[in-house]
């Protein structure tokens, strides 16, 4: 008899660091800040790409409560040795008004090497993002479920979209990081493989070339995770608020166990080509639960509070088998009251309302970023 997979569930979260003063990103933060936050987190806390940027990762958790309370610690931890040097996280996917061509990239050896081989599509990677992880062991059966999330990437975008501004500017998008990432190779949705087998096949071709070290370098939306055994979904912008993060977390947790259940059945989600994903994949990401999304199979747009009762009445059975129905039906209260790119918005726009200058208005709204991303650990 075949044994279901446990879906255990794991989250990574980028911030970004800034000055308390001038609420502009640390380009040069102390080596001590680090440091002690290595010591307090015990390998759970890293560099990343740029200086500006510090990253953690929740243990295994087989809940969204359990990877809560971690990342709540995470999260806490960062933001009180941050501030004994000055500094604050931000969980926000762009800075508000920071200029990326005076950021330095951490000396360490695969940056240096990204740095060098990217240019300056690297430079401009001024950008945090959140990756859930979901653990399925079976290679082939990661593959598959691979090839059908695809679909509902960008309704996960939608709920965590955080990055408006870009170098002071309303972009007009609420997810301005895809933007800036897509510029990298090897984004976007991923292939869809019939098997392992033909996946490290493609793998090797640009190993071989000298093009690739390994598939770490793949930094596709969903990916097979090259060094769990997860899947790794990284579509979203990163939620300021950390109930936000955990229902969107959950909801793809769900939704993996959901297609699971499916192929347990003889059945499986429809698998849509590229082209018509990449249409709500933009829709999200220039409008993101404003306008709706296209349901394909009815081939029409529908509004997205419609498509998200769809989902959760999709994995109800799985979040009650896992024990979060609570986390999931939050994304109802991330839809009424918005995301953290409406708010960011709202604030800054109020301001100039009141008469408040441009820079004084982008400052009020990392002030907010910066309480937001601590508030209800």
């Amino acid at each position: 008899m075949t044994t279901d997979p446990k879906f255990t569930i794991g989250i990574e979260e980028e911030y970004h660091l800034v000055d308390r003063a001038t609420r502009d990103l640390a380009s040069e933060p102390p080596q001590a800040m680090m440091e002690q936050c290595q010591e307090r987190l015990q390998g759970q806390v890293m560099p990343e790409f740029l200086k500006s940027q510090i990253e953690v990762a929740t243990g295994v958790c087989a809940t969204p409560a359990e990877a809560r309370a971690d990342l709540a610690r995470l999260r806490r931890t960062v933001a009180e040795v941050a501030g004994t040097h000055g500094l604050a996280p931000v969980a926000a996917s762009t800075h508000p008004f920071a200029r990326w061509d005076v950021q330095k990239p951490t000396q360490r050896e695969r940056y240096t090497q990204l740095a060098r081989d990217l240019q300056g599509v690297g430079r401009r990677l001024v950008i945090c993002g959140m990756h859930v992880h979901v653990g399925i062991a079976d290679d082939d059966l990661r593959i598959d479920l691979m090839n059908q999330v695809g679909y509902f990437l960008p309704h996960l975008l939608a709920l965590t979209t955080s990055s408006p501004f870009w170098r002071g500017e309303d972009t007009g998008l609420k997810s301005y990081r895809i933007s800036v990432f897509q510029e990298l190779p090897r984004t976007g949705l991923p292939e869809q493989f019939a098997s392992y087998g033909e996946y490290l096949r493609h793998i090797r071709v640009l190993v071989d070339a000298g093009l690739i070290d390994d598939a770490t370098k793949l930094w596709w939306d969903v990916r097979m995770s090259a060094r769990f055994p997860t899947l790794e979904m990284r579509i979203t912008d990163i939620c300021t608020r950390l109930d936000d993060a955990i229902a969107v977390a959950a909801l793809y947790q769900c939704l993996i166990r959901m297609l699971y259940r499916l192929r347990r059945n003889n059945q499986r989600w429809r698998l849509y080509a590229r082209m018509l994903v990449n249409e709500n994949r933009w829709r999200t990401q220039r409008y993101g639960m404003d306008e709706g999304l296209v349901d394909f199979g009815k081939g029409r747009i529908v509004a997205f509070a419609d498509l998200v009762e769809e989902i959760i009445a999709l994995v109800a059975e799985d979040a009650e088998t896992i024990g979060c129905q609570t986390e999931v039906a939050h994304a109802r209260t991330i839809i009424a009251r918005g995301t953290s790119a409406d708010h960011q918005r709202r604030i800054y726009n109020e301001a100039l309302g009141k008469g408040v200058e441009r820079a004084e208005a982008l400052k009020l709204v990392v002030d907010w970023l910066i309480a937001e991303t601590v508030t209800g650990l």
